[in-house]
């Protein structure tokens, strides 16, 4: 299934998408779909339902978020070894950890608002999991039995925040519009390999990153696992796994985002965003 919010920022509406690829109105089966709601009940209820039994949503709708305000926006860095060779960073022994703000989360294709005065605003291309059950110290064999599904994102960055501002990656990470992800949630029964999967981002047309997840140094089971040994993952927190190369930091010399500048970025069966930089 790939499950949709759809409607104007803070209120969105739950939906799905049929085999036709129309947009459906699920509210009258579901209030919406976050920590209180996803779980493997929630699937089952879904698929008993005929999604060509529920109405459309309206023409244009907006995108949102594919789940609300969550509890945890938790980050992999320097997952691709190719990545980190563009950067100039050694490949790590464990998985580099570290938070995004929930409150940038956004829908996939909502304009990225630039903080006042960014000089270094970056892209990521991302695949993020969605939490659909409790992990307090699981293993790897039954850590992908916890992914409710998955999704696009784009780790929004601002590499002077992030790494010249002191402190944590979280400064540059965690502004307004700075996690961008959907179109959809997929349910994990229809990602048959979660390790095998292209993904791309274009700015302005030309193409800057391209990879596949079959290249991350720590894959998902894995990084599920880790990080329920430092914290309890609820129903509803999102990880995003890391970017493969191809950044702007990583460009010779290094390219950063303006105003006005577009983003194109996609992976397989995960759906596409497109996003415009704005002023604030």
């Amino acid at each position: 299934m790939k499950l949709v919010r759809f409607g104007e920022p803070g209120n969105e509406k739950p939906g799905l998408v049929d085999a036709d690829g129309v947009l459906r109105d699920a509210s009258g089966v579901i209030d919406d779909y976050g920590p209180e709601t996803l779980s493997p009940a929630l699937k089952e209820k879904l698929s008993a339902v005929d999604p060509a039994s529920l109405p459309k949503a309206p023409e244009g709708a907006r995108i949102g978020s594919p789940v609300k305000r969550i509890g945890h926006f938790i980050a992999i860095g320097l997952n691709y070894a190719d990545h980190a060779a563009e950067t100039g960073a050694a490949i790590p022994n464990e998985p580099i950890v570290f938070s995004k703000a929930p409150s940038c989360l956004c829908g996939p294709n909502d304009d990225i608002l630039m903080p006042k005065g960014s000089q270094k605003l970056d892209w990521e291309v991302e695949l993020a999991i969605v939490i659909g059950e409790r992990c307090d110290y699981v293993t790897e064999e039954e850590a992908l039995s916890k992914v409710f599904g998955y999704a696009l994102c784009n780790d929004v960055s601002e590499r002077a925040y992030q790494a010249e501002r002191g402190g944590q990656w979280i400064k540059g990470k965690s502004a307004p519009t700075f996690g961008p992800l959907g179109p959809w949630l997929v349910t994990a029964d229809e990602v048959a390999d979660p390790q095998n999967l292209s993904m791309f981002l274009d700015v302005n047309g030309e193409r800057m990153q391209t990879g596949t997840t079959s290249t991350m140094i720590f894959p998902v089971a894995e990084i599920i696992s880790y990080l329920s040994e430092f914290m309890v993952l609820e129903p509803g927190d999102v990880i995003t796994t890391g970017t493969p190369p191809g950044v702007g930091l990583g460009k010779k010399p290094p390219i950063f985002l303006k105003v006005g500048d577009t983003m194109h970025l996609g992976i397989d069966g995960l759906g596409e965003q497109r996003q415009t930089v704005v002023g604030r």
